[in-house]
């Protein structure tokens, strides 16, 4: 079996961040995937998104030759999905919007993954996942106190981005399936994000959440959700806020409740905090995950990229592939009939050959 989505054929105009990643999973689970890019490499010869770009055959096309724009539209009219990634306007101006692409085939999902989406004041204007996620209210909240802290791009670009576009793609599939009838699928990075924030924002419409950073349960403030240093250089991450974890964290560090800070008054949480983090000073990183290991104390190691790929939990279910700084991910989710299966990338080819393969019976 080649993954769940075998047999679905995907055309990806090539773009940055989200949308690679989204056909990337796409490809893993199963599509054949047909990167269309310019006619030649990107200034400087690299291609900042190279490591996306496994399980895609590359189609290198000079959209403004008519030639080659016609060779991509015969490809849109045998594919299921499109996706693209650029500013509103740009697959119009190229002659690939929509509206040329439905006209062709009118059972193509369309997929358009954009920061600010395909209306509004900004949505022609540049931007990154940091403007995303700032604008949204999420990098406000995330950080010390003293300034908002990035969370790498991970939530603006992949989880409030690829990871939309992809549930996008996949509902505009299953309904197209009684429908017979493509659709445009608009999935920008503000609104994304904005789902991702529906608990923050619920806690905080009861009192629950309030807006100054480094202040609420899960923002680092509570001294059994955060990560404390350990003797050696090392950290140790705890999320031990329910009582019976918290019980069980205390046990592991031989504190008595008794002894310390009540924990559900947040006044006193900045004097448990220094008991706790004294307390995780005296061992090293390796030495509390050794004490904590198989205790329902919420307490893990902060590993690096490098050592997470080593971990034997992570080994044992193929979460990794690789070592040192060549790491890989193993797709995901699981499945039990169809597994998906992480391809290398399949070269570069010619609108013909694909569209031969494509039509075969």
């Amino acid at each position: 079996m080649g993954g769940p989505l075998q047999g679905i054929k995907v055309v990806e105009l090539s773009a940055m961040g989200p949308a690679p990643h989204a056909a990337m999973m796409l490809a893993d689970l199963g599509a054949q995937v047909v990167r269309v890019v310019g006619p030649a490499p990107p200034v400087g010869g690299y291609d900042v998104d190279t490591h996306l770009q496994r399980g895609r055959t590359t189609v290198r096309a000079n959209l403004k030759d008519p030639a080659d724009l016609a060779g991509a539209l015969e490809l849109v009219a045998e594919a299921d999905v499109f996706l693209e990634g650029f500013r509103p306007g740009t697959t119009e101006r190229l002659g690939l919007g929509p509206e040329e692409c439905l006209a062709v085939n009118p059972r193509l999902v369309y997929a358009r993954m954009t920061g600010w989406g395909q209306q509004g004041p900004m949505a022609r204007q540049a931007g990154h996942d940091i403007n995303y996620i700032a604008l949204t209210g999420v990098l406000h909240a995330m950080g010390p106190a003293a300034q908002p802290m990035p969370p790498l791009n991970l939530v603006g670009d992949f989880g409030g981005g690829s990871m939309f576009v992809l549930t996008g793609i996949l509902a505009a599939l299953l309904e197209r399936g009684s429908s017979g009838r493509g659709q445009v699928v608009d999935a920008a990075m503000v609104d994304g994000v904005s789902v991702l924030s529906q608990l923050i924002l619920e806690l905080r419409s009861v009192n629950l959440w309030n807006d100054t950073r480094q202040s609420n349960l899960l923002d680092g403030a509570a001294p059994f959700y955060r990560s404390y240093a350990c003797a050696g250089g090392g950290h140790v991450a705890v999320g031990a806020v329910e009582p019976q974890f918290y019980a069980l964290l205390l046990d592991g560090l031989g504190l008595a409740a008794a002894d310390l800070p009540d924990r559900d008054d947040p006044a006193r949480w900045p004097a448990l905090g220094e008991a706790l983090a004294a307390a995780f000073a005296t061992r090293t990183r390796d030495e509390w995950a050794v004490a904590f290991d198989g205790i329902d104390a919420c307490v893990t190691p902060v590993l690096s990229y490098a050592e997470a790929a080593q971990n034997p939990h992570l080994a044992a279910r193929g979460t990794f592939s690789g070592s040192g700084r060549h790491i890989a991910d193993a797709p995901a989710p699981r499945f039990s009939r169809t597994p998906a299966v992480a391809k290398t990338a399949l070269g570069e080819t010619d609108f013909e050959t694909i569209l031969s393969s494509w039509r075969a019976p």
